[in-house]
């Protein structure tokens, strides 16, 4: 309650004072380490750490709170795991991603072959790999690593309070959003200023955490303010005008409730009853507010129309166009591939636009080649292999839900997809708690 009260009061500072944010996240990153250092990373507080920063990369990156470099809360992330590697070491098995990490590797050579003698080499390979690279790291970190239910549960909420940080500044940011609509199209006034898609990624990823949340944590103060966050937060990623991550939040929604209804008991599953039709009857009122407060244009845009009602040819707004670039690229390079960083470059020769890729699979498959087929073949099976074996994860399909669908939406620009990967190959134990020896006379 008081860490929810503290960042709430985070983002009306924020607000008032954009450097807030700046000062806080250097204070957390601190903190953190200090902690992780003190410890040793006994409890795993490098996840803690990395989850936080995952949660605060947009918030910060929408209030300039990371400004010396775009890409920083993937390093962050980085540096957290391979300083719980030299505490943890890794896991026999996780060759894989080993092998994944060399195969990244052969597209930055022929990336410096291929790209414009102008263009910024190093910058275009920081950008592009940070990604993929990322991903790597936290897999070797998380692969086979054991902890308790409720650690990872902490790892969620450190996750979530930097998001309802960000939802209190959204709400004060734009606090009427008739006054900034302007269409169908994706909105950034709505947004905080900022690239919609990537605020609504993580305010998706937010009601997914909080919806487990409501299924788990027996406490009905704690549940009463989870169902208002989840309203709150809903609403404003509606009104993003941008429907991948909220589209995503509720496919990882219902594979979570699928996979809980099935393991639960028949005296949980009709205790649950109740609070699935809460959750439903509030994703309905939040909704309708939220169809009120666009003039109807929030149905039109989840409806592929434009403000006049009339239905789009292309519902992926755009993006098929460029995965067939990308495809076309690997296809006259299926071997090699263009280089990182190069799709650009070839799209701009193509088409004569320069777009950004919003598509990870297509976009290593162009720029790696067969490596990287090898590479993402690596990323896919594994976790679904290990997961046969292993069932003790209930968040595993909806994490590895999340990355995917991520990843084909929004491709890899924010580290939320990476570490929720890593997450999804960490395993639960049971913590008998141990029970008190009473010494008699």
């Amino acid at each position: 309650m008081q860490l929810i009260a503290l960042h709430g009061a985070l983002g009306f500072a924020t607000y008032l004072f954009e450097i807030t944010s700046r000062l806080f996240f250097f204070v957390a990153l601190c903190y953190f380490l200090y902690r992780i250092l003190k410890n040793k990373n006994k409890n795993e507080e490098v996840l803690v750490a990395a989850g936080y920063v995952v949660g605060f990369e947009v918030f910060s990156r929408m209030t300039g709170g990371i400004s010396f470099s775009y890409e920083f809360a993937k390093y962050a992330v980085m540096g957290f795991m391979v300083l719980g590697l030299f505490f943890k070491g890794f896991k026999r098995n996780s060759l894989p991603y080993f092998m994944y990490l060399v195969f990244l590797i052969p597209g930055i050579l022929f990336s410096a072959i291929n790209l414009n003698y102008d263009s910024p080499f190093f910058n275009l390979i920081g950008f592009n790999l940070s990604g993929p690279i990322c991903i790597g790291i936290c897999a070797l970190y998380c692969n086979g690593r054991k902890i308790p239910f409720q650690r990872l549960q902490n790892i969620t909420l450190a996750i979530l309070l930097p998001i309802i940080s960000m939802t209190v500044y959204l709400y004060f940011y734009t606090p009427n959003i008739r006054d900034v609509l302007s269409g169908t199209q994706s909105n950034f006034e709505a947004s905080g200023g900022f690239g919609p898609n990537q605020v609504a990624t993580i305010l998706g990823l937010g009601l997914f955490i909080l919806f487990t949340r409501l299924l788990i944590v027996k406490n009905k103060t704690i549940n009463i303010l989870d169902f208002a966050l989840l309203a709150l937060i809903g609403y404003r990623g509606i009104v993003t005008f941008s429907r991948g991550g909220i589209i995503t939040g509720v496919g990882c929604i219902i594979i979570f409730l699928i996979i809980y209804f099935i393991r639960s008991k028949a005296q949980q599953k009709a205790n649950l009853i109740p609070k699935i039709v809460t959750i439903v009857a509030i994703f309905a009122a939040t909704w309708i507010v939220s169809s009120i407060s666009t003039l109807g244009l929030i149905d039109k845009r989840y409806s592929n129309q434009d403000a006049a009602g009339r239905v789009k040819e292309d519902i992926t707004t755009g993006r098929s166009e460029l995965i067939l670039a990308e495809l076309n690229a690997f296809f006259e390079n299926p071997v090699t591939g263009i280089g990182v960083g190069k799709i650009k470059e070839y799209r701009e020769a193509q088409t004569g636009k320069i777009v950004a890729t919003h598509n990870e699979v297509t976009r290593i498959l162009s720029e790696h080649g067969i490596f990287g087929m090898g590479a993402l073949a690596i990323l896919f099976f594994t976790p679904l292999i290990i997961r046969i074996k292993d069932r003790s994860n209930l968040f595993a399909l909806s994490f590895f839900a999340f990355w995917f669908l991520t990843i084909n939406h929004s491709s890899m620009r924010i580290a939320a997809p990476a570490f929720i990967y890593g997450l999804c190959l960490i395993s639960i134990i049971n913590v008998k708690k141990k029970k008190a020896i009473i010494h008699r006379k």
